[in-house]
């Protein structure tokens, strides 16, 4: 199976301190890779590098093969979709407006918007009504579901999730993930999921990727972690997390 992204000897460092490592991973197609670790220890970083919010210090990014740079980040963004925590509305704008964002940036037709809008609609369980709402009007689980609609506007081939549903209640963020989970297998996207919670990284993953202090410790299935794991900090992390290390 090939690489959508693969990362080559990626660093970076702020006032001196790593945030990344130098770094190689490879995130392969149409599967769901997750990225754990404790907080600081370079998973948002990574995420960030990728989709060029901020440069490396060192190393190669490749998205399908091509080098990421800044002559074509902008094109390769529009295949690119990101969602962070909360969602990151712009809350001067609709529902609907923040949906269609950046499909009226790139020039699509309103009857391409209109009938791609319905579609994600449909598939997120957003209902129409909400759409002329503004995010203040909106519950934490509609601030995600439009986000993960304006992320998936353009049918981007790489989706990229900054610890989606982090601040969201146990009940709404159980109902998401199962939501999540079923757009992920029907879509057959790239994505990379970011966690710090072991359990949602089992739930999603096809393969977690455990990060500690700017470093890739591990990886592998939840089997290949707790069985085999790579490093003393691999153990103690699952045992952290209680009634995980037992599944």
């Amino acid at each position: 199976m090939s690489a959508l992204v693969r990362l080559f000897d990626v660093s970076k460092r702020y006032a001196g301190t790593a945030a990344l490592h130098s770094t190689n991973l490879s995130i392969e197609r149409s599967r769901t890779t997750v990225l754990i670790g404790p907080s600081g220890c370079g998973k948002s970083t990574l995420l960030r590098l990728i989709i060029r919010l901020i440069e490396p210090d060192s190393g190669r990014i490749d998205f399908g093969g091509e080098p990421i740079n800044l002559d074509n980040i902008d094109n390769l963004r529009r295949r690119i979709g990101y969602v962070i925590q909360e969602g990151g509305l712009f809350p001067h704008l609709t529902a609907r407006a923040n949906v269609l964002l950046m499909a009226r940036h790139v020039g699509k037709s309103q009857d391409e918007m209109r009938t791609k809008l319905l579609e994600l609609c449909e598939l997120t369980r957003f209902s129409e009504k909400l759409l002329p709402r503004y995010p203040v009007e909106l519950s934490g689980g509609q601030r995600q579901r439009v986000s993960l609609m304006r992320a998936l506007m353009l049918s981007p081939e790489l989706l990229l999730l900054d610890e989606p549903l982090g601040a969201l209640d146990p009940l709404v963020r159980a109902s998401l993930q199962k939501d999540l989970k079923e757009i992920f297998a029907q879509l057959g996207h790239t994505v990379l999921f970011v966690t710090h919670d072991l359990a949602e990284a089992i739930y999603f993953g096809d393969e977690i990727v455990l990060l500690n202090e700017g470093r890739v410790v591990q990886k592998g299935s939840v089997t290949d972690l707790r069985e085999r794991p790579a490093d003393p900090f691999v153990s103690e992390f699952i045992n952290a997390q209680r009634g995980i290390a037992t599944l």
